[in-house]
């Protein structure tokens, strides 16, 4: 199925909402991710998903909002795929404790 911009960005800002809110609904800390590898499989599918829709982007729609990280945020999608053994798990903690919060807040600046 072939989603327009604004789908995608609705997408996005629901899996990131829904992710943000099972962490904080569950009390997990940066420990829990650094140590817990079912949590880690949890996290990772709402990462794919958003950097799945990111990539789809039109190049025009990723130019308007070239404060955005696009091409970071698709690029972590697929190390997370295709290269999750490697994974930094610290880096990860950072994107979703220190990072997700103020992408949240961009895009969904974009929607309104």
């Amino acid at each position: 199925m072939k989603y327009t911009d604004k789908e995608r960005i609705e997408r996005i800002v629901t899996t990131a909402r829904k992710l943000l809110e099972y962490l904080e609904a569950n009390g997990i800390s940066k420990e829990d991710v650094l140590n817990q590898e079912p949590l880690r499989w949890t996290i990772t599918t709402p990462l794919y998903n958003i950097g799945e829709h990111v990539y789809n982007l039109t190049d025009e729609f990723k130019e308007v909002h070239a404060d955005i990280p696009w091409a970071k945020i698709s690029g972590l999608r697929h190390r997370l795929v295709h290269d999750y053994e490697n994974t930094n798990w610290a880096l990860i903690c950072a994107v979703l404790f220190d990072e997700l919060p103020g992408f949240l807040r961009e895009i969904e600046a974009i929607i309104l």
